[in-house]
């Protein structure tokens, strides 16, 4: 469901898919090809939303942002694994998510990381660029190789594939 909120409606870049089992609310971006997945919410209502081209949030994970204070910001080629919470933070280009992940108010994620399934990435953490980080709470483990960070954009580029599909399900 795409649907406004206080007189602003959702801005769909071009190719993106929205599942029909999502909720896209208020002041949210989506660059081109992004994709939201079954049951994800992006609840732009409080804040604005903004989901860079080629990004991909999966399956029941909620945006959200703070009153006055923490938007959401994506940048492209972002991966955003099975239900994670994505609460006033930025997510610069090219991370991943990982599943169940939460990362919280005033939160940043530098450009090529990883955040591993089940972290968590307390309130106003910087997390620089190219790291790998894990734990609860999360801490950066390492320095990615270069050959990780490049497969950050396999699960991008494979999500792109399905969305083509979904489109191509939909025209049927």
């Amino acid at each position: 469901m795409i649907r406004p909120y206080k007189g602003i409606t959702p801005t769909i870049g071009a190719g993106c898919y929205i599942d029909q089992s999502a909720q896209v609310v208020g002041d949210v971006t989506l660059g081109e090809n992004a994709s939201i997945w079954m049951n994800a919410v992006v609840r732009g209502d409080v804040n604005l939303i903004r989901i860079g081209a080629n990004s991909n949030i999966q399956d029941c994970s909620v945006l959200h942002g703070m009153l006055h204070k923490w938007p959401v910001i994506l940048g492209d080629w972002v991966t955003v694994g099975h239900s994670v919470t994505l609460h006033g933070c930025v997510v610069e280009d090219r991370c991943l998510i990982g599943m169940g992940v939460v990362v919280l108010n005033g939160a940043r994620i530098g450009h090529d990381s990883i955040v591993a399934a089940g972290t968590l990435i307390p309130e106003g953490t910087e997390i620089p660029p190219g790291s790998l980080v894990i734990g609860f709470p999360g801490k950066v483990k390492r320095s990615l190789s270069l050959e990780e960070k490049d497969s950050i954009l396999t699960y991008g580029r494979n999500y792109l594939g399905y969305k083509e599909q979904y489109l191509k399900e939909m025209e049927k």
